[in-house]
């Protein structure tokens, strides 16, 4: 019988990793897990409900969103708001960030800067889509978080990751030591490590750099 590690076991097991912290990023990275779980739901039932197609509206970028890129968003502004841990949402959905100051919240340690649904366009066409979240710890003390919580550097990142959603359904993230990466396995709800300690090859002869935006993930690692 194989034994397998689920994300939430993975993450209490390595936040020794994470001294000053106690518990709360582990149950950070737990909401992300959970609302990324819905989303890949919806996602895979695209072509089953009424879930395509434009919301008829345009994101802080000026594009155009999609039902799914709103749908996303809420789901995973509402896994942070009740999750407890996280004071400040930046989503590429809204214009301004959102401050979360609920009772549960008051005492919130960490913002959250994400994009939902990258590529959610690529829905009509049955082609891979995915969430990309980054994680930095406040610099306030005292009182409600501000702008400059948010504006941090990249190197002042705590962690980062991405979700892909598509034949299986992966995420990966990383808190600077070392990747990892996690497959949904359906039968059990649950995302399990399959792959650990992710790292680019000395030597190959293809590779690929997507242009664009970049969320720079410790250790040198880059994703779109």
């Amino acid at each position: 019988m194989n034994k397998f590690t689920t994300l939430g076991q993975f993450i209490i097991e390595k936040q020794a990793d994470f001294p000053y912290a106690k518990g709360e990023l582990s149950r950070l990275l737990r909401d992300i897990g959970i609302a990324s779980k819905i989303v890949n739901r919806e996602v895979n039932k695209a072509g089953l409900m009424d879930i395509l197609g434009s919301a008829e509206n345009t994101n802080v970028q000026g594009e155009n969103q999609q039902k799914l890129d709103v749908y996303a968003n809420d789901q995973f502004i509402t896994a942070l708001r009740s999750g407890g841990e996280c004071c400040i949402v930046a989503s590429e959905e809204n214009e301004d960030f959102i401050r979360i100051d609920s009772e549960v919240s008051k005492n919130a340690k960490y913002i959250v800067a994400i994009d939902p649904l990258d590529g959610s366009s690529n829905i009509d066409v049955n082609v891979p889509v995915g969430t990309i979240f980054s994680i930095y710890r406040r610099k306030s003390v005292d009182g409600i978080a501000q702008l400059d919580d948010v504006l941090q550097k990249g190197t002042e990142q705590v962690a980062a990751g991405y979700v892909i959603y598509g034949s299986s359904t992966m995420l990966v993230y990383t808190t600077g030591c070392g990747v990892n990466g996690f497959t949904l396995d359906p039968s059990i709800g649950e995302f399990c490590l399959s792959h650990p300690e992710m790292k680019m090859p000395k030597t190959g002869t293809i590779y690929s750099i997507i242009e664009g935006n970049y969320v720079h993930f410790p250790q040198g690692v880059l994703a779109k």
